[in-house]
């Protein structure tokens, strides 16, 4: 079966695959399931009760929320009787929400909890069209979104004739959802995305989603970024089990105790995951120890189609029983498929997860683009690691004289909700949508970026630094939790550090190092002196125009909360460069002196 229109893939399930736990999620310490039926009967009745409240086709909703099965009913609610989802990040500032309030002008809002019923009813009367604000958490004075389904089982006889003849009026060019950017630079966008847009990008990957539909997948990437979203619809249209992780501290409790299938990814959880496990092997002692880092260094060589020789496949055999058979019990034994997006992946991490048997797939996309453009297959000779994938089937992809990556197709976006300007600087006449990426075609076959347009920089010598790439290089260190590059117009590169600060305790521990707090810590010699060491390794592999000359350790540790990172962990570098202009300045004063 193919679908033209999202909702679709409830209809798909409920009539090929339909099961007891469509959707599941731990309430008070114990999992709470909702069969197929329960599903979509909780969705006519969402659907029911907005028509009652009035809501009519093109009307929006905003919603702020943890992932929940909630989020599904009221989102296939929606969905159903042509009203526009707008899902926001719940940790976007009150300035940031406030904006996509007054620019999206949605007549109500759903959030998921006090908190945020707090800040929006304080924003609520600053915001030109919204008139309620439900809560899915019980919350004292707060509307419900129970209230809505109960209105609608009150009203189903009235509605249930008009429902379907709704459903049956909306169009695959009919826009469906509207997902602002996350605002990397500048203020966020909207992307106005059709049935048309997500369902066609669904139905040509839908093949990436290997699992059988008996299997359960986890779930713990925001539902408001594109990426988690489209791959649920995937997830319902094949019939998998879907479970909502407590919070990404619990992501490993989780996939052991439900012993799922696989989930999709960003790398940044990769990489924590990978820490943590190379953490355990360094509090091993003798020849276990020596056993864990001889697989683990066994599988950073790996290749695919065995072109390592027949010796180094004997090893990574015994490596696999030895080592990462008790990776994939730690994962729950069953993991069989890892989608990653939303940011460069390390190669190291491909090439020791896909040795250990726990095959990762990594692709790439956009929110305008639906959002997938490329994805690897999970098995040789349809995967090749440093790259992001085979460009979809219904997807044209060329690459511009500058090498930016341009991309066209059903999947590209209606355009920028009020922003004509702007999408036709990203959509050319030729209907082109113009990614921002820089990248290039290996084997005529395989995609790879290579960096941001926008972020690449020249130093003052003319020549062209690409940060990302050497950013993505360095934080394969152990040392470092993220990087940047800095440079611009400079006589040589340099680098702002913030440090991984767990793994740096441990080392200081094992080498007896005495600190007061973390700000003392970074000034130490011997600390700069082992950060150098890691930088000069980082070196070794570039060219002498992009190698770090200067760098300096910070004590603040970067994230979505504090501004120096989007929510889906990519640098914001115009707030990073605000924060530590001086120290910048400080680096390349310091050049002039000598």
């Amino acid at each position: 079966m193919n679908i033209t229109r999202v909702f679709e893939v409830l209809e798909q399930q409920l009539a090929e695959y339909p099961r007891q736990d469509s959707l599941g999620a731990k309430v008070k310490g114990k999992w709470i399931t909702y069969s197929t039926e329960e599903y979509a009967r909780i969705a006519n009745l969402v659907s029911y009760g907005l028509l009652e409240m009035g809501l009519k086709k093109g009307d929006k909703i905003l919603t702020a929320a943890n992932n929940r099965p909630e989020w599904n009913f009221v989102d296939m609610g929606m969905m159903q009787i042509g009203v526009v989802h707008v899902p926001i990040y719940p940790t976007l500032s009150a300035d940031e929400t406030l904006y996509i309030m007054n620019h999206a002008e949605p007549v109500m809002a759903v959030v998921s909890d006090d908190a945020l019923y707090k800040k929006f009813s304080a924003l609520t009367p600053k915001a030109k069209s919204i008139k309620d604000v439900y809560t899915y958490d019980e919350v004292e004075g707060a509307k419900n979104w129970e209230e809505i389904k109960k209105l609608g089982e009150k009203n189903e006889a009235k509605h249930k004739d008009k429902l379907q003849g709704i459903k049956d009026s909306i169009k695959t060019e009919d826009m469906f959802t509207m997902i602002y950017t996350s605002g990397t630079t500048g203020v966020s966008k909207g992307v106005m995305l059709s049935h048309q847009n997500v369902s066609t990008n669904l139905m040509d990957a839908i093949h990436y989603l290997t699992l059988d539909h008996t299997d359960k997948v986890l779930s713990f990437l925001p539902l408001c970024h594109v990426f988690e979203r489209t791959v649920h619809y995937g997830y319902q249209f094949q019939g998998y089990g879907l479970y909502y992780a407590e919070g990404l501290g619990t992501i490993a409790n989780d996939l052991r105790e439900l012993k799922v299938g696989g989930f999709v990814t960003v790398p940044r959880v990769l990489e924590v995951i990978y820490d943590k496990i190379i953490a355990k092997g360094k509090a091993l002692k003798g020849i276990k120890k020596q056993i864990f880092f001889w697989a683990v260094n066994l599988g950073q060589k790996y290749e695919h189609n065995r072109v390592n020789g027949a010796f180094y496949e004997w090893q990574l055999n015994l490596a696999n029983k030895l080592v990462f058979s008790k990776w994939r019990e730690g994962l729950g034994g069953r993991v069989n498929m890892m989608m990653s997006g939303g940011a460069a992946l390390q190669p190291r991490l491909a090439r020791v997860f896909n040795a250990a048997r726990i095959p990762l797939m990594e692709g790439y996309g956009l929110t305008e683009t639906s959002p997938v453009i490329s994805c690897n297959e999970k098995d040789y000779p349809n995967n090749m690691i440093g790259t992001v994938g085979l460009i979809l089937k219904n997807v044209e992809v060329k690459i511009a004289e500058d090498g930016e990556i341009l991309a066209k197709g059903p999947n590209i976006m209606m355009g920028y909700f009020k922003n004509e300007k702007q999408t036709k600087e990203v959509i050319d006449d030729d209907g082109w949508f113009h990614t921002g990426d820089i990248g290039k075609i290996i084997d005529g076959r395989f995609l790879k970026i290579t960096d941001r347009k926008k972020e690449i920089f020249k130093n003052s010598g003319g020549k062209y630094i690409a940060p990302q790439m050497i950013e993505n290089r360095a934080k394969e260190s152990f040392f470092i939790e993220q990087i940047m590059i800095v440079g611009e117009n400079q006589k040589f590169t340099s680098a702002i550090v913030s440090p991984n600060f767990r793994f740096l305790h441990d080392y200081c521990a094992r080498k007896s190092i005495h600190y007061r707090d973390n700000e003392e810590l970074i000034t130490k010699s011997e600390i700069i002196s082992r950060y150098q060491k890691e930088i000069s390794g980082i070196n070794k592999t570039l060219p002498d125009h992009e190698k770090i000359k200067r760098f300096k350790l910070v004590v603040d540790e970067w994230t979505p909360a504090s501004g120096e990172l989007s929510p889906t962990l990519k640098l914001k570098r115009k707030p990073l460069y605000e924060r530590y202009g001086s120290l910048i300045d400080d680096i390349y004063s310091m050049s002039k002196n000598e």
